[in-house]
């Protein structure tokens, strides 16, 4: 009796010692995110060594007939550019401006979040108006008023992402802080006189974590969404550029007769947002309390 309550209390020992990230593994719709995620990203890393045409590169006798072929497995588009070529260095181009302006929206909400929720007073008042106003604005509408003005180019891209996403972001943060702050550890921090800095970056920043991860993964999907919607209203990145959005464009003008052109990356968009949707899903069911 004493060794079976010996094997369950080890049992249970391993069970809480596991890290955190190891229980999404258990989470199978986190497993489909993580792999439709991994798949673009893996993808996106080899494209310089894989044996692609130019992005940019026009190949004149396909203009005749665009049609996917063994020279071109996905086709080319209607200036005779390899369209797997763009779909994947466009891949590459999704994937640095969207974790990116994410990572800087994310650092900008978090950040007036927990001043809004922690000093309460004034600080929250205008933290919380200031949201309001950016909040008030349907979020296309933003970005394009946003990108039509400062102009389309990957900065400005990250720009409008985090005025566009910080008040989002640091409306749920507050909200968190607003409860986390009553909690006995962090008023045996204030009673040990810890600054103000050290409460919010250690005792309560470790307990907003989670959720603001699965928020991370629902806003890089939305960002994604937007900027292949501001590549096919012609506020993407630049041409040459490889842009899903833009290919997506191109392609609507010969839809009828050849629709691979935009078939192509709006399956590429819609795996690629479905993936980070159910990577959020599965990390929501996987850390759930």
């Amino acid at each position: 009796m004493a060794q079976l309550s010996a094997v369950s209390v080890g049992a249970g020992v391993t069970n809480v010692s596991r890290p955190k990230w190891m229980l999404v593994f258990r989470s199978r719709t986190a497993v489909v995110g993580l792999s439709l995620v991994g798949f673009w990203i893996i993808v996106a890393l080899l494209a310089p060594v894989l044996p692609l045409y130019s992005p940019t590169e026009q190949d004149v006798m396909a203009l005749m007939d665009p049609t996917p072929s063994a020279a071109h497995w996905l086709g080319t588009d209607i200036l005779g550019r390899d369209v797997l070529s763009r779909l994947i260095w466009g891949a590459r181009t999704v994937l640095v401006v969207a974790p990116l302006s994410v990572a800087v929206a994310m650092a900008t909400g978090v950040t007036l979040g927990m001043l809004a929720g922690y000093y309460g007073g004034w600080v929250d008042a205008l933290i919380s108006r200031l949201s309001d106003v950016v909040l008030a604005f349907p979020v296309l509408v933003l970005y394009v008023i946003l990108i039509a003005t400062i102009g389309p180019s990957v900065i400005n891209i990250g720009v409008a992402t985090t005025i566009a996403s910080a008040p989002g972001i640091g409306r749920i943060t507050r909200s968190l802080v607003l409860g986390l702050k009553q909690q006995e550890y962090v008023a045996a921090a204030k009673l040990r006189a810890e600054n103000t800095f050290y409460i919010m970056l250690v005792e309560l920043l470790p307990n907003c974590r989670d959720m603001l991860i699965v928020d991370a993964c629902l806003r890089l999907g939305y960002t994604i969404i937007t900027i292949g919607i501001l590549g096919f209203l012609g506020l993407g990145l630049p041409p040459p550029n490889p842009d899903w959005g833009g290919m997506v464009k191109d392609g609507t003008t010969v839809l009828n007769v050849w629709p691979h052109m935009s078939l192509a990356p709006s399956f590429a968009i819609v795996s690629l947002v479905l993936g980070f949707n159910l990577l959020a899903d599965g990390l929501r069911e996987a850390w759930k309390p």
